[in-house]
């Protein structure tokens, strides 16, 4: 394991105001057609910090940011961290009641919201928090003079709400020293610089738009701001906004050419690909680089507990070096150096293959209820597994378990799925990944979704598991897609039914939403 350089102690806001005090006049953020500079953005943030310091009768603890993709967002987390607050994202797409739970649980002392409500209107008051609630148009540089700024590493920088096994949102807490080293990596890897334009593919409750955000700002780069229709067709997004750097799930370039949407050669001047969320298919992969043949492509992954992404893999520049992997997935690559992980097997063995698991710099501390820890950490001591079980301190020691089965291969790291998406049927194991990538083999053959169901009992499949699969491309007859995989498959692993679509459902993270499927499944 690697030693930490001194910059991977910056704070988020220390981060960003580098940046705006080295090149003040250079844009941080290009927004509905409009350039803000480092220097106005660092105004904006410091006169609304002072708002809400009045707001709050002093300094806050944690405040909800209720804004997507504007002015009053980007200012308004700056703000909040430049208070030595910390930041509770809330996506205002999603239900109000969802939302105000998540206060509840975040303890939050102010909602700040923009115009993104439903048709622009103002938010309703049903929160259990003071609302301030601002247009762009109302944010200025004036303010009275603020306290010393007084952020730590140690400090909390945001809180995430991940969806938790009993319906109560889970919350990850973010410290400045878990996701600074994470900043200073990619920022170094992707040389991200003044000159860079970067693009914003995330919803501020989807920590990827970290990397937007603060990759971006830190290395003096432009943020690109998304209109509201401009992500159905990318290739547009990023020639007219002159993007040299992409971030983004991979569901973007396979919702985009189903949608005829990714022209060959058709983007020059785009410098790094960076795909995260779920596996990034070769078929994907071979897809965007047709569009953009001088970029470089990278798989990353991470989950929200080890800030943003531990992991990556970049793939040749020449697509006949791309190495082969068992699924068609392109590895995930290296843990970053300075991480330390184990692959343990069920006995917690460590070998090949297993359960990630990951201590370090990025590591959380934890959930934002203790109760969550249980089950999601280990120690392991001269050869020996310990869970834990939610008494006694948890250290640094700990690693936390991903939940995430991988292997080497000779291509590298390879995700091989969810261990929840394990499952037996007929006393076989099944890995649902497996499914999913033959499916994908067959050449009419997109995206494909395989989900379990335990039908009724009036079914007639007497109470067992039963697969059902979803697919993109053109329409296949059932029992020759059944022929076709008992000759590539176990009987076992082959779904019973099969369900074209013509485009898989997606989650506001932009990742394909196997909840909606497996209801989809249910109604028969």
């Amino acid at each position: 394991m690697t030693a930490l350089p001194a910059e991977h102690g910056r704070t988020l806001y220390e981060w960003f105001e580098r940046s705006a005090q080295r090149t003040p006049d250079a844009v941080a953020v290009h927004l509905g057609g409009v350039d803000v500079p480092y220097g106005d953005l660092h105004g904006y943030a410091e006169a609304l910090a002072g708002r809400i310091l009045r707001e709050c009768d002093g300094p806050p603890r944690r405040v909800a940011l209720l804004a997507n993709r504007s002015l009053v967002a980007f200012a308004g987390y700056l703000a909040v961290l430049r208070l030595g607050a910390a930041v509770v994202p809330l996506n205002p797409s999603f239900p109000q009641v969802r939302n105000q739970r998540v206060c509840e649980l975040a303890e939050v002392d102010l909602v700040l919201a923009d115009e993104s409500g439903p048709g622009g209107r103002p938010w309703p008051t049903g929160l259990p928090v003071p609302l301030l609630n601002l247009s762009d148009g109302e944010l200025d540089t004036k303010t009275d003079e603020l306290p010393p700024y007084a952020g730590r590493p140690e400090d909390v920088a945001y809180i995430l709400f991940t969806s938790g096994s009993t319906g109560t949102p889970k919350g990850v807490p973010v410290r400045h020293r878990n996701v600074s080293p994470y900043v200073a990596y990619n920022v170094d890897r992707y040389r991200v610089g003044p000159g860079c334009r970067t693009s914003h593919t995330f919803d501020l409750t989807f920590d990827p738009s970290v990397f937007d955000l603060f990759v971006t700002w830190g290395g003096g780069a432009t943020l690109v701001v998304p209109g509201p229709t401009d992500l159905l067709t990318p290739v547009d997004y990023l020639v007219a906004n002159r993007i040299t750097h992409w971030f983004s799930v991979p569901s973007v370039v396979s919702v985009s050419a189903d949608l005829g949407n990714l022209p060959a050669g058709a983007v020059e001047g785009l410098r790094h690909s960076v795909f995260i969320g779920e596996p990034l298919s070769y078929r994907q992969a071979r897809r965007w680089q047709e569009t953009a043949p001088g970029t470089v492509i990278e798989n990353v992954y991470g989950p929200t507990e080890l800030a943003v992404a531990c992991t990556s893999h970049r793939l040749p520049a020449d697509p006949a070096d791309w190495p082969d992997t068992s699924n068609d997935s392109v590895p995930i690559g290296p843990l970053y150096g300075f991480l330390e992980y184990l692959l343990l097997d069920e006995q917690g063995r460590p070998g090949d293959e297993g359960e990630l698991c990951v201590r370090g710099a990025q590591r959380f501390d934890g959930y934002l209820d203790p109760a969550d820890n249980a089950d999601r950490f280990l120690a392991h001591e001269q050869g020996r597994t310990t869970g834990y079980d939610g008494t006694g301190p948890l250290t640094a020691a700990h690693y936390y378990r991903t939940g995430d089965r991988v292997r080497f291969e000779p291509a590298g790291l390879v995700h091989l799925g969810r261990l929840d998406n394990q499952l037996k049927i007929r006393g076989y194991r099944v890995e649902l990944g497996e499914i999913e990538a033959v499916l994908c083999r067959h050449p009419e053959v997109v995206q494909a979704v395989v989900v379990p169901v335990r039908p009724g009992p009036d079914s007639g499949a007497g109470g067992q598991i039963e697969l059902v699969g979803y697919y993109t491309g053109a329409e296949q007859e059932p029992r020759e897609l059944v022929r076709w995989l008992r000759k590539r498959l176990p009987m076992h692993m082959v779904p019973r039914r099969f369900h074209r679509l013509d485009a898989l459902p997606l989650n506001p993270n932009g990742k394909t939403d196997r909840g909606a499927l497996r209801d989809l499944a249910l109604q028969g």
